[in-house]
């Protein structure tokens, strides 16, 4: 690689093209006046309430009742915070995630970090395939591993055959079908004096139950297949807009910052209102008549139907379904952006499928693994359980990462953080290491 490019690519203001560009308020080109896309902070958001992150709050109120309430006004900076830096990582670089920190970082660094994310993935997918399955037969009297097999099937051909506009379009409204669980809160018929009280006043019991379900809540909101995801989205919608070429893509205006600092907050808050009301609606059912022990959203779908009404426990099982199909082509398309970026392959859901046939060969593998971890006997929403923790300690670590990463001048230009967003930023990294801390405290007590 040539100085120039080196400068180019690490030190985007000796790019004379660029610095023209950032003289004329502008750092790279709009075509036609075209804008970023509304709705890319809600696929995000809406995909962190994966059906396995549906199973984790569920069995929180299940267990806790409203006393957890409270979590969700607080992940919500946090949350805004970590997808909002992988977004402005994606549009100032012009790459993923993975390919910034295999252009920056140690190769050990980038292939720990590739090979954590990967397992993480597919299990999660896995948990989700069969959480999917499980909703879906309390709706349809189908044998659930031939539920399994076709959403399998769906998946792939979605991802593979599927235009990045295509899909974006369909996650969108695949975003809605989380309402039904606000509507099965209120079906729910909580008592609202409690839950205002549970909702601003934060209380909790110091043992180590309580804190694995923190950090459990805490690696589901956060997860780290968002991170990437963002990212690599924000990188393909460049490309939808034209700026198919590396220098193109190179930097971010203000105007832009802005439009995606609006978007995700406001996808972030419907993910957090969505939590919340899962929580709710589990907690004045399930915790009010004793059935504390919930594992999965399918469990929780079940339980409700006798105690809140059909309707409710109806409403429950579809948003899982609807979710599902959004969560888990997120989760096995954004392990192989990973794994091509990390190995330098050519990837991207805006090529014809003959151009990247290594990175559809990588999605449906990971949907297949993923599939199979319900068909080998090996409990999907068992190692899901593991998974949330080991997330709860590996995302202090990546969160860590990326602040390092924008805060680089040599990586994000002129694009560092700014104060504000720094304080948030390190104030959720020592959250989120605090969380991890506290559940290591309670276990050796």
């Amino acid at each position: 690689m040539s100085e120039s490019t080196v400068l180019l690519i690490n030190r985007r203001q000796h790019d004379p093209e660029l610095e023209e560009r950032l003289r004329a308020g502008q750092s790279k080109p709009t075509p036609h006046g075209r804008f970023r896309s509304l709705g890319l902070g809600l696929i995000t958001g809406a995909a962190d309430d994966d059906p396995a992150a549906i199973g984790t709050y569920a069995a929180a109120g299940a267990a806790f009742g409203p006393a957890l309430l409270w979590t969700a006004p607080v992940t919500f900076p946090m949350m805004f915070s970590v997808v909002y830096l992988c977004s402005k990582l994606g549009q100032v670089t012009g790459e993923g995630l993975f390919a910034v920190i295999k252009r920056h970082y140690p190769r050990w660094l980038l292939f720990s970090v590739l090979v954590g994310a990967l397992i993480g993935n597919v299990i999660e997918a896995g948990a989700d395939i069969g959480g999917m399955a499980a909703a879906l037969h309390l709706i349809v009297p189908v044998p659930a591993w031939a539920i399994v097999l076709v959403i399998t099937i769906a998946v792939v051909l979605l991802q593979v055959l599927g235009s990045y506009t295509l899909i974006r379009n369909i996650f969108r409204w695949l975003a809605l079908a989380l309402l039904a669980y606000v509507g099965a809160a209120f079906l729910a018929q909580p008592d609202w004096a409690t839950v205002l009280k549970d909702t601003f006043i934060p209380h909790m019991r110091f043992n180590a139950h309580t804190f694995s379900m923190l950090v459990a809540i805490v690696g589901t909101t956060l997860s780290a297949y968002l991170y990437s995801w963002q990212s690599n989205e924000d990188v393909e919608e460049d490309i939808s807009l034209g700026r198919r070429r590396l220098t193109d893509r190179l930097g971010t205006t203000p105007e832009e910052l802005r439009h995606s600092a609006k978007d995700i907050g406001i996808g972030m808050l419907f993910s957090n209102i969505v939590m919340y009301f899962i929580i709710l609606s589990t907690a004045a059912t399930l915790f009010k008549v004793g059935k504390h022990d919930i594992t999965t959203a399918a469990d929780a779908a079940q339980a409700l139907t006798p105690i809140a009404g059909k309707l409710a426990g109806v409403l429950f099982a579809a948003g899982v379904v609807g979710v599902g199909f959004l969560a888990v082509p997120i989760m096995t398309t954004g392990a192989a952006y990973d794994l091509c970026q990390a190995l330098g392959w050519k990837h991207g859901l805006h090529y014809p499928p003959a151009e990247v046939k290594r990175f559809n060969v990588a999605i449906a593998i990971f949907t297949a693994a993923a599939m199979l971890l319900n068909f080998i006997g090996i409990n999907p929403i068992k190692a899901l359980v593991w998974s949330s923790v080991v997330q709860g300690f590996s995302t202090p670590f990546l969160m860590l990462l990326i602040m390092l990463t924008t805060t680089n001048p040599k990586i994000m230009g002129k694009w560092v953080n700014t104060k504000a967003m720094n304080i948030l930023g390190w104030v959720t990294t020592i959250a989120i290491f605090g969380a991890s801390a506290g559940l290591i405290i309670a276990w050796l007590k």
